[in-house]
């Protein structure tokens, strides 16, 4: 089914935060908040204000940018973190709160009547200080929680003037194709609030323990949700959420869903992975720096003839370059490519053949040749193949 224009909300400042050992100077935070709203993302989320002095003040201070994207804060369902949210400025407010009975009763010793009654209170304090406000109910762990408890209290949470109400794979439990689907899942709960006559909107927020985030989410996306939850590396608790890039190639590509400016990303990722000192893996699609670049010979003669060969993104789409790799694999295609881009490609074939032994030799070691050495191994090339004449 899908959705038309689906709007993505970027937690990297906050659940971001939540990875071990990643913290952003505010200074960072802002240049982050920048590119993401260069980038075109609806929804900032920018922190947890009630946590610390300094991330009321980030986010007040985001708050005041007038960005494009409309920026977001987090609460538990306690008045004092309303407050110091709604002080900041923000247009948008996520609101959390378990559901489920074992933890009802092991963790807050409290039941279920009592807390919709925190829930909603929470809720409508926050919609009568500002009507404008975007309010966001999450069940916490919404997927593993008892159904009945969670529409019942997402169902009292939109009565309450709730606007979104996000399901929550919070372990990553969810599986496509299995009993735990989340496109049965969505799907169910658009379906019980239309039996109610109520439309909220809905969101996802899906945890990749399992390798499986960006699969749920897109599940999430033909079930019909409105929101998609995402950070930049996927960076989050655990093994993190679903990958920014990655998110919005396949539903700009494949879903033409085609409203972000996709050739920013390189700059964001780069940003984030310098000051979260997380590098991008070189294998990550669309970000890595491998993503686009080309190595066995048979690979890279076919691509250079026609890059769809064996590729299914363009990487200009991105930002990015199409690369051919130099090293123990490579073929007189993938060199001919380089000596093409360093002006060298009027080498007769009997020394390019001399030049690709020697970069076969150094790529048995483990290293790839790089595109600056490349003009010494050819002097270096046509002092050998003269000494053996």
């Amino acid at each position: 089914m899908g959705t038309v224009n689906i709007k993505i909300l970027d937690s990297t400042l906050r659940e971001g935060e939540q990875t071990p050992g990643v913290y952003f100077d505010s200074h960072i935070k802002l240049a982050i908040a920048e590119k993401l709203n260069e980038i075109g993302i609806d929804i900032i989320e920018t922190g947890h204000p009630a946590v610390s002095e300094e991330i009321y003040s980030t986010v007040k201070m985001l708050a005041g940018q007038g960005y494009n994207s409309i920026i977001g804060a987090h609460a538990r369902s306690i008045k004092k973190d309303i407050e110091l949210a709604l002080e900041c400025g923000v247009g948008f407010l996520g609101i959390f709160y378990c559901v489920s009975d074992e933890r009802l009763s092991s963790v807050f010793k409290t039941d279920l009547s009592s807390a919709i009654s925190q829930i909603t209170s929470s809720i409508e304090f926050a919609k009568n200080k500002n009507p404008d406000l975007l309010v966001r109910y999450t069940p916490e762990d919404t997927v593993r929680s008892n159904y009945e408890n969670v529409i019942t209290a997402a169902s009292a949470a939109v009565k309450a003037g709730a606007d979104i109400i996000s399901v929550a794979d919070t372990t990553g439990y969810m599986v496509p194709g299995t009993s735990r689907s989340m496109y049965d899942y969505i799907s169910k709960l658009r379906d019980d609030f239309a039996s109610q006559n109520l439309e909220p909107q809905i969101a996802v927020h899906c945890h990749n323990d399992r390798g499986l985030a960006l699969a749920n989410a897109l599940d999430a996306y033909r079930a019909g949700v409105n929101i998609i939850d995402a950070s930049v590396l996927g960076l989050g608790e655990r093994a993190g959420i679903v990958d920014l890039a990655q998110l919005l190639a396949v539903l700009s590509v494949d879903y033409d869903q085609n409203h972000w400016h996709l050739d920013k990303l390189p700059e964001i990722y780069q940003l984030v992975s310098n000051y979260s000192q997380i590098p991008i893996p070189v294998n990550y699609p669309v970000s890595g720096k491998n993503a686009f670049t080309h190595c066995a010979g048979v690979h890279t003669h076919a691509a250079s003839v026609n890059p769809m060969h064996y590729e299914s993104l363009s990487p200009h789409l991105f930002g990015r370059e199409r690369h051919f790799a130099l090293d123990h694999m490579s073929g007189l295609a993938s060199l001919r490519f380089a000596l093409q881009q360093i002006g060298m490609d009027n080498i007769e074939k009997e020394l390019e053949i001399e030049i690709l032994n020697h970069i076969k030799i150094i790529g048995q070691r483990g290293r790839i040749v790089d595109i600056s050495e490349l003009p010494h191994i050819v002097e270096t090339s046509k002092h050998y193949k003269r000494g053996s004449k």
